[in-house]
């Protein structure tokens, strides 16, 4: 049989599924968001699947084994980062398995992950993400909605996901904040600009009730999703990404960089715009709501890189 992870069964062992079982329990229990939920329980059936088609349960799984495993992927295509996610899903389920006892160490913390190339995030000039946001007219009830919705996403710094579960009543205009449920159920109170506050009012007044299709009393108005579609529901974050790609259409014969943007172009920009405005790193971890600092210096990199190709365009001995 051959030992790639190409060979992968549907089915797993009953060991195997009462792992995965106390896995996904684990990821409930932690409030992960959903999408790593099924990212992580996906990963971790392939893994159990392969296993299982080599007589291999869980407890039996050691270094050599997941080296093998590691290796199949690799012979796949699999890209690095990809790689690294299945083992980041592969550690998690057998941390759960030494917390029940079942397991005296985790094998996964032994293996080494694919080194990933080191990739800049995509950021925007402050010019191009003005035309972008320019280029929303603001007139239709969806226009004025979309205007808010990218607006917020680039003057807070706020993920996707962060976008479409903000609530009516998490903005506050007094304070000129919002109040953020990011990562892991943790919530953050972050600013919001004047732009984005006063754009997010025009919505509210003018477009949402045509969008809200069931009346409430005001009470329950305030726990409501900010952003509606045009059938009166939550947006997806697939929603946020389609909508972002009809205005960069819109706006790239005049900002050529804008057509690849996507809703975490936005964020990256706005922590890059933040730096070059003097903001300190921690302050933007703050805001952004990374768990450790680390994640954060990404964006002294993407600065550095900006300054060496500036030196290089304006030095005369460069």
């Amino acid at each position: 049989m051959p030992s790639g992870a190409s060979s992968i069964r549907d089915d797993c062992s009953p060991a195997w599924e009462q792992s995965l079982a106390a896995l996904a329990a684990d990821l409930h229990r932690r409030a992960v968001s959903s999408n790593t939920v099924v990212a992580y329980m996906n990963d971790c059936r392939q893994l159990a699947g392969w296993s299982t088609a080599r007589g291999v349960e869980p407890e039996a799984v050691d270094l050599r084994t997941l080296r093998r495993y590691v290796a199949g992927l690799s012979e796949q295509g699999q890209a690095p980062s990809t790689v690294a996610r299945k083992l980041a899903a592969v550690r998690a389920l057998f941390r759960v398995q030494m917390e029940q006892g079942r397991l005296t160490q985790n094998p996964a913390d032994l293996v080494t992950a694919p080194k990933r190339p080191k990739t800049l995030p995509r950021v925007l000039k402050v010019e191009e993400v003005e035309m972008l946001l320019d280029r929303i007219p603001a007139l239709t009830p969806l226009e004025l909605r979309d205007r808010a919705l990218l607006e917020l996403a680039y003057s807070s710094g706020l993920r996707a996901e962060e976008l479409v579960t903000v609530e009516v009543g998490a903005i506050d205009f007094d304070a000129e904040t919002v109040r953020v449920d990011g990562k892991g159920g943790k919530t953050r109170i972050v600013p919001v600009g004047e732009h984005a506050l006063a754009a997010i009012a025009r919505y509210l007044e003018r477009a949402r009730p045509a969008l809200r299709i069931e009346k409430r009393d005001t009470a329950t108005l305030q726990q409501e999703p900010l952003f509606l579609s045009k059938t009166g529901r939550r947006l997806s974050t697939s929603d946020v990404r389609r909508r972002l790609r009809t205005w960069t259409r819109a706006a790239q014969s005049r900002a050529p960089a804008v057509a690849q943007a996507h809703p975490h172009t936005l964020r990256h920009s706005f922590a890059t715009h933040l730096l070059e405005g003097g903001a300190d790193l921690r302050s933007i971890q703050e805001l952004l709501g990374h768990a450790t600092i680390s994640t954060t210096q990404v964006y002294t990199r993407v600065e550095s890189v900006r300054l060496r190709s500036a030196y290089a365009r304006a030095h005369p001995r460069a």
